[in-house]
């Protein structure tokens, strides 16, 4: 993953036409990684995927056909997460001097998953040794920059269009997460920022769809979104952002990552949410005051 790789490192999935004021963001499904990147790491391939959302981009590939675009990273969340601000740092990671504006002392930072990430999933280091801090910031400024440049040029051209636009950030989770207080296992988690990110009746709408369709759901807990969510919704303004996380149980085996026999009948029932979903989308965006001007 050379500086000079960036712009193959992600790509927008477009529809035969735009239909719908919906733009779809799979950010952490990206699976390419480099014989450089595996020569810095401690971890085996296999290890090193366990921050990965496999498959998720798949599994909401019906919104082509449905009529929204989608954006796809091919770089693993491993190796940069555009889920988090630009310059969350560890400082312990590198050799040389962070810039002043770099975030690093966010929690996220102190738990290994800032921008450029320390660990994986069940607290795996994933580097051998430092790295030149300009290994980083080439990383941030050269896939993280125009990665996030491309989403907000698809919103935003969503958003003209249509005068509304919803973004919906597709996850996956590990299959032992629990709802705090409880001992359930959510299938499903949507998150809108405890009500910041997207008009509650698009939340609501959400969670009933899958609710009716069988699954148990969760709003917000312990997922509410990361930065993309709450960066890019701004309800008061039409563009609202949701982020569904999927239980990675339900349609892969975890310790291999390879898809279950159930992985059909789940790609199958999130292309019934996304057709039951946008049309509920469709209807509260023709209720809104502008829609009936």
């Amino acid at each position: 993953m050379s500086a000079a790789s960036g712009e193959t490192m992600f790509e927008v999935l477009e529809p035969d036409q735009q239909r719908l004021p919906l733009v779809l963001n799979s950010p952490h499904s990206g699976r390419v990684y480099t014989a450089d990147f595996l020569a810095q790491s401690r971890l085996d391939a296999l290890s090193i995927r366990r921050s990965e959302d496999p498959f998720v981009e798949e599994l909401f590939s019906a919104g082509l056909r449905l009529g929204a675009p989608m954006l796809k990273a091919h770089f693993p969340r491993a190796f940069l997460d555009v889920n988090r601000e630009p310059y969350e740092l560890d400082p312990r990671m590198f050799d040389g001097s962070l810039p002043s504006y770099a975030n690093i002392g966010s929690m996220r930072v102190a738990g290994g998953l800032g921008t450029v990430p320390r660990l994986v999933a069940e607290n795996m280091e994933i580097y051998r040794s430092r790295l030149p801090v300009d290994v980083a910031l080439a990383r941030i400024e050269d896939i993280y920059k125009p990665y996030h440049a491309c989403l907000r040029k698809l919103i935003a051209r969503t958003h003209v269009r249509y005068g509304f636009a919803v973004l919906v950030d597709c996850h996956s989770m590990p299959g032992n997460i629990r709802v705090a207080g409880g001992a359930s296992r959510p299938d499903f988690i949507i998150g809108d920022r405890y009500g910041t990110s997207a008009a509650s009746e698009l939340s609501r709408a959400a969670v009933e769809i899958l609710e009716d369709l069988g699954f148990s759901v969760a709003r917000n807990k312990p997922y509410a979104g990361g930065f993309i969510t709450e960066h890019y919704g701004r309800p008061s303004r039409g563009l609202h952002a949701l982020q569904i996380e999927v239980n990675r149980a339900l349609y892969i085996d975890e310790a291999t990552l390879e898809k279950r026999p159930e992985f059909p009948f789940i790609l199958k029932m999130i292309s019934l949410f996304l057709e039951s979903f946008t049309f509920h989308m469709m209807k509260y965006a023709e209720s809104l005051p502008l829609a009936a001007e």
